[in-house]
């Protein structure tokens, strides 16, 4: 994985720490509307695209199929929010109330799990050639699924700044 999506990955995590570190266990998962998540439920949300790259990206290594695929820009679909995407079930955060720690914990164990996993593929050129359907994407290139954490994390940091303007949340 190169430098520049690692520092990414870094990064964008780092701002979401910082979005919810200072919040009220009442203000992370009070929810503006019935219609809206809570600030926990995008943040568990967050913890489970990650598991389930994880789980896409090792089904894709297993196929023997290296047709390479059209690269998509997934800078503009994933951060263009008036674009609205749908989570599949196997994303949607519990409706259980979270504390800030706890979520911090599990954004941290699933990071562990995506770098300690992504430090066994030997070959990451292999990365470009193999690709897995994504649910909002399309077939999508095995690194481009990499990329799309940050990126679906920096669409949802947005979210969660909003939210909080939506409470009236201080920090």
């Amino acid at each position: 994985m190169n430098k520049l999506v690692n520092d990414n990955l870094s990064e964008t995590r780092n701002n979401l720490v910082k979005e919810i570190t200072l919040l009220s266990d009442t203000d992370f998962n009070s929810k503006p509307d019935m219609n809206m998540w809570s600030i926990a439920q995008v943040c568990h949300h967050l913890v489970l695209v990650e598991e389930a790259t994880i789980k896409a990206i090792a089904w894709g290594l297993k196929d023997n199929d290296r047709t390479p695929k059209e690269r998509k820009n997934v800078h503009f679909i994933l951060l263009d929010r008036t674009n609205k995407i749908k989570a599949p079930k196997i994303v949607e955060p519990s409706a259980e109330s979270f504390e800030v720690p706890q979520i911090i914990k599990l954004l941290n164990d699933s990071r562990e799990k995506l770098m300690a996993f992504l430090s066994t593929i030997k070959d990451k050129s292999i990365l470009e050639e193999k690709s897995v359907k994504h649910p909002a994407l399309g077939e999508l290139p095995l690194d481009q699924w990499i990329e799309q954490i940050y990126l679906h994390e920096q669409r949802h940091i947005e979210q969660i700044k909003e939210i909080k303007l939506l409470l009236d949340v201080k920090h």
